[in-house]
């Protein structure tokens, strides 16, 4: 068991013991660069779709240029849905 202040963390297959700010901060700023990836890739996705229909000699997609909200904007959404 570790020291309350530290967190087993694994990188490739070992365990390494780092005080629990540092792997908080790690952990957060990985998700952040997965998060920013992940909207790129869906960013791109769009224009291949929209490529490979016009390609096609399809229409447009309707609503496919939506984003999805964010956690704020779910959170309201809701609030007012509870009342």
């Amino acid at each position: 068991p570790c020291p309350p202040e530290k967190a087993m963390v694994c990188f490739g297959g070992m365990f390494i013991e780092l005080p629990k700010a540092k792997t908080r901060e790690m952990l957060r700023q990985d998700q952040e660069e997965l998060d920013e990836e992940i909207n790129n890739l869906r960013k791109e996705l769009r224009v291949k779709v929209n490529r490979l229909y016009e390609a096609q000699g399809k229409p447009e997609l309707k609503g496919f240029n939506l984003n999805p909200m964010s956690a704020e904007e779910m959170k309201l959404i809701n609030r007012i849905l509870e009342g």
